[in-house]
């Protein structure tokens, strides 16, 4: 029997396909993938997956995109994931530039990085002569990221025909990203709309920012636990239009994060009630849309997947970074999948049109996620589930 590859042995062949890598990357990265529009990036990776001659390769309705190797006894079966949506439209530009160890473009952490690693996987595994036991599926999901509240990867689970055994799900940023847990969520968009009759004699000189500022001040004075831990976020206010004007419409958008479900919907209660006292008392058109959830769970941090995880960055002198995530990992600790998420590179300005992710760390990203799959293979991170 072959001895299996070192950690150092896979980082330094990594590097010798570094063009294969890099230019599913960049090819990657310039399709336009906003959420609810992944057809490019779908197609893309399903190419790449039938070049490999990869097993059982097809999309649903709902863009995912997936492909089996196939293992040698094919007795567990090993999932890796990546959401292929970004938050960014055609109307941007998705042009990538290209350093000796950096790259730049929009969209590239989060998460062009982790599709494109999920295209090039199959060619990375061959080109090492690895070859598993276990059947690897490899799915890129569609709807992973705001309204699209990780469509792509319940559907995927909750209609696919295969027993999962374990998962990783691969995320751009940051490279020592160890996300074993999952926190309780709630996102809304509360707009505040002012009526063409509304009567300003009666309520006062106030347009729409103001009112929404009232829904603000009675959220920030809800009481939040500091066990569980808890926070409310507000990410975004706009509204109106100019100087002189009073606004018409003005929208808020926050996320509830708990240790807790229950906490979450006790703090969502309240805020509905702040809603409709706003909405009731000014005479305004106050609405809240509630846009994506999430369940509190996932593994002990003594779980053998866990550390197993651990020990491979370990011998990769990465410093685990632990704590919970809201990605597609959520998805699979509500299905009873036991799951974690790793992150593959360096990243600055993460969501912003400056975004830029280093290249040589790349390689040490990978390494990891093919060190872990060999364990994975070997079958000991599945004791104690």
């Amino acid at each position: 029997m072959t001895k299996p590859l070192t950690s150092k042995q896979i980082l330094s062949r990594l590097h010798e396909c570094q063009d294969i890598l890099l230019a599913n990357l960049v090819m990657m990265a310039e399709k336009p993938a906003p959420t609810f529009g992944e057809e490019e990036r779908v197609g893309f990776l399903l190419d790449r997956f039938r070049e490999s001659g990869l097993d059982r390769i097809s999309s649903d309705e709902m863009n995912n995109g997936v492909g089996m190797v196939p293992g040698r006894d094919g007795e567990r079966t090993i999932a890796v994931v990546a959401h292929l949506d970004t938050l960014y439209d055609a109307s941007v530009s998705h042009a990538v530039s290209l350093g000796p160890n950096r790259m730049k473009g929009i969209g590239l952490g989060e998460n062009s990085v982790g599709a494109a690693v999920l295209a090039s996987l199959p060619v990375l595994l061959e080109s090492l002569g690895i070859h598993f036991k276990s059947n690897l599926l490899l799915a890129g999901v569609s709807r992973g990221l705001g309204r699209g509240d990780l469509g792509g990867i319940r559907f995927l689970l909750e209609q696919g025909d295969m027993e999962l055994d374990v998962a990783l799900c691969m995320k751009g940023s940051p490279l020592g990203r160890l996300n074993h847990r999952s926190l309780a969520m709630v996102r809304g968009e509360i707009l505040c709309e002012v009526p063409d009759e509304f009567d300003y004699s009666r309520f006062g000189l106030n347009g729409a920012i103001v009112h929404l500022n009232e829904v603000m001040n009675s959220i920030l004075a809800i009481a939040r636990p500091s066990r569980p831990r808890t926070s409310i976020i507000f990410g975004s206010v706009e509204g109106g239009n100019t100087f002189g004007e009073l606004a018409t419409e003005a929208r808020l958008r926050f996320e509830i994060r708990s240790e807790s479900d229950q906490v979450v919907q006790e703090i969502l209660a309240k805020i509905e009630s702040i809603v409709l006292e706003v909405k009731t008392r000014n005479g305004t058109g106050v609405s809240l849309d509630l846009v994506a959830h999430r369940n509190s769970g996932g593994l002990p941090f003594d779980h053998p997947l866990v550390t197993q995880a651990v020990e491979v960055m370990n011998e990769l002198e990465l410093t685990p970074r632990v704590g919970p995530s809201m990605s597609e990992l959520s998805a699979f600790i509500d299905e009873g999948v036991p799951a974690l998420t790793l992150g593959l590179t360096k990243a600055r300005n993460i969501n912003t049109r400056q975004e830029e992710i280093e290249i040589e760390p790349l390689f040490t990203g990978i390494t990891q996620v093919i060190r872990l799959l060999q364990e994975l293979d070997e079958g000991e991170c599945f004791h104690g589930n």
